[in-house]
């Protein structure tokens, strides 16, 4: 039974209900003073706070989406990572198609009606990268009329650890994409959603690593070139939009401003502005000092040429932790006159999907209004 799997919380769920009851229903037998007594009381309250501990842990990760596996919470993920493209000559498609699925919430399974949702392999031939991704493909793609019509495309980034899987069934991007465009909110827009962690279980935070993970070029480059290889998209910047929750919104801002000519717009639901180095990223930089300062928004809003882009930051008065931060980097693109930017700033929201889902609607609206595909 996978981790994410109903059964496995209901087994959990009842395992804690028969160890309290149990608890309950023995401890008068328990009362005793010597060892076997006392022995069975630690070991009920052990089992039963383990038990408790382990369906808490399984609520919240069915509804933030944290570890899609057992083998994902043990680190142990061995089915995404480094590959190289071995075809002759570089042929072959960079994005194989696994399976297809219908958006949830549609009235109908037909994909000229409700859209659909296509789980892929995308393959990055200059970093040799390779990371699996939900592609949504709006009705309009499917319909005969449109044929011919390119349409413009939002990458979607998890936060880290994240999953591809929660950006549809938690934070509902492909039915809100769908809702919005029917009724006339945005316009039809391919969604390709996968998670920043191209190399796992490593956070590499969308760098560059010096001898290591070429994220941020998979995200710049390969990833878009791989898209236009099998889906009708254009290559022109203005077409573009990329978007993320946390390390993902870190990562967002920080591809679209260094790589302007890559992405038209892009948005930080909840980001920081720095990359941050801990057990989970290992050493970013390795001593360089111009990569970390790059790293860092404040720097290069202050030290490199502003980015012809839009920008959209979010966070709340009450619940988060970014929200100094935020006020800053808003007035620091400000100071630029040439970056554009713009926020939601709720009231009261935590660093959670509930606060991100009361965003995503605005946000992608923002984001249609400035791409067009040609």
């Amino acid at each position: 039974m996978g981790l994410t799997s109903n059964k496995v919380l209901m087994l959990a769920i009842v395992l804690t209900v028969v160890l309290f009851l149990g608890t309950v229903w023995l401890w008068p037998r328990l009362a005793l003073r010597n060892w076997r007594a006392i022995s069975g009381r630690v070991g009920l309250l052990l089992a039963t706070q383990l038990a408790g501990f382990a369906m808490v842990g399984l609520i919240t990760n069915q509804a933030f989406g944290f570890y899609a596996s057992w083998s994902d919470l043990f680190g142990q993920e061995t089915g995404q990572g480094v590959v190289v493209d071995h075809v002759a000559g570089g042929g072959g498609n960079p994005v194989q198609v696994v399976s297809a699925s219908r958006v949830i919430g549609a009235s109908s399974a037909l994909p000229q009606v409700a859209g659909q949702v296509q789980k892929v392999d995308i393959i990055g031939r200059t970093t040799h990268l390779a990371a699996p991704a939900l592609v949504y493909l709006p009705p309009e793609y499917f319909q005969p009329q449109n044929r011919a019509r390119k349409f413009p495309v939002s990458v979607v980034l998890t936060g880290y650890p994240g999953t591809a899987q929660a950006l549809v069934d938690k934070l509902l991007y492909p039915t809100t994409a769908q809702q919005l465009a029917k009724s006339g909110k945005m316009q039809p827009m391919i969604l390709v959603m996968l998670r920043p962690t191209v190399a796992p279980p490593r956070d590499t935070e969308c760098v560059d690593v010096p001898g290591g993970p070429q994220t941020e070029t998979f995200f710049a480059k390969d990833l878009r070139d791989s898209v236009r290889a099998r889906y009708r998209v254009d290559k022109t910047p203005a077409s573009w939009g990329i978007a993320g929750d946390s390390t993902g919104g870190y990562c967002a801002l920080k591809i679209a401003m260094h790589h302007p000519r890559s992405y038209a717009a892009a948005a930080g639901l909840s980001p920081y502005y720095r990359a941050p180095i801990d057990p989970t990223t290992g050493d970013l930089f390795h001593g360089d000092k111009n990569l970390r300062n790059r790293a860092d928004l404040f720097w290069a809003l202050k030290h490199l040429p502003a980015p012809e882009t839009s920008l959209l930051v979010t966070s709340s008065r009450v619940g988060e932790h970014n929200y100094k931060d935020t006020l800053k980097f808003i007035k620091s693109v400000q100071n630029t006159n040439v970056t554009r930017i713009s926020s939601i700033i709720l009231p009261n929201g935590g660093h959670n999907f509930n606060t991100w889902k009361r965003e995503i609607p605005s946000m992608l609206q923002w984001m249609s209004e400035r791409l067009v595909a040609h």
